[in-house]
């Protein structure tokens, strides 16, 4: 093969080291020298924003230093870090929240099937970059051209939201009048308030910009799930207490 899209990550637990370990870590090595034994000539990484750890700034520049602090972020900035000094041609995308058909993790689909349901939900108060699917594969055209630069880019809208700004279209969308406002909580210890990306590097490098609003994209998930359905959805947040 010429190019190697390495998409794979383990993140089912945030308590189990091991697997990240192996998935994220040993998993890329085996990856990268298969890749280099094939005489790739393209390797494409795909990272997380949570490699940057809590960011010092907002939007977060791609040049920010890389401050991992969750089983996942280190595991997966590790794995970047073998792949920066492999000498395989490369590209890591280090990705906002990527919106689109069959997603099954996040706050969308489980608002959408809980309130669908009856059930009560809250939202965290925090702040995420979400980015269409759609924008997301015109980056990944530009990142498999022929000729095209190497290095490490954010793939994002640039813009944050908050959680409960999803929770809100939701509803609306589904037509819904609560009977009492949604609880918002706090951060959990191994989450971060904020997270953006500043895609300003990958717009001037690839002559690249998204197309959809923030709206639209959630919308646009929200009528595939209206056609399609959720047939899974994976969260590591935990409902607060109850109150006494």
């Amino acid at each position: 093969p010429s190019h190697v899209i390495h998409s794979a990550a383990a993140y089912k637990d945030p308590d189990d080291w091991l697997e990240d370990t192996r998935t994220n870590i040993e998993g890329t090595i085996q990856v990268v020298e298969a890749a280099k034994v094939a005489g790739v000539q393209r390797f494409v990484n795909f990272h997380t924003a949570l490699g940057y750890g809590r960011p010092e700034t907002l939007p977060i520049p791609a040049d920010a230093p890389a401050r991992p602090f969750t089983s996942y972020g280190i595991s997966k900035q590790a794995g970047e870090n073998y792949l920066a000094v492999s000498g395989l041609p490369f590209v890591s995308l280090r990705l906002a929240n990527v919106t689109g058909p069959r997603l099954a993790i996040g706050p969308i689909p489980t608002f959408y099937t809980r309130l669908k349901a009856g059930k009560g939900c809250f939202c965290s108060r925090t702040v995420r970059d979400f980015i269409d699917m759609d924008d997301f594969f015109s980056v990944m055209d530009a990142v498999m051209a022929e000729g095209a630069p190497s290095g490490v880019f954010n793939v994002s809208t640039g813009t944050g939201h908050t959680i409960k700004e999803i929770f809100d279209i939701v509803v609306d969308h589904l037509g819904i009048t609560l009977s009492e406002p949604v609880p918002e909580v706090e951060p959990g210890a191994d989450d971060v308030p904020a997270v953006v990306l500043d895609p300003s590097k990958t717009i001037e490098t690839f002559g690249w910009r998204p197309r959809y609003s923030f709206d639209q994209t959630i919308r646009r998930m929200l009528a595939w799930y209206d056609i399609h359905g959720v047939t899974a959805i994976y969260s590591h947040l935990k409902a607060p207490p109850a109150k006494a």
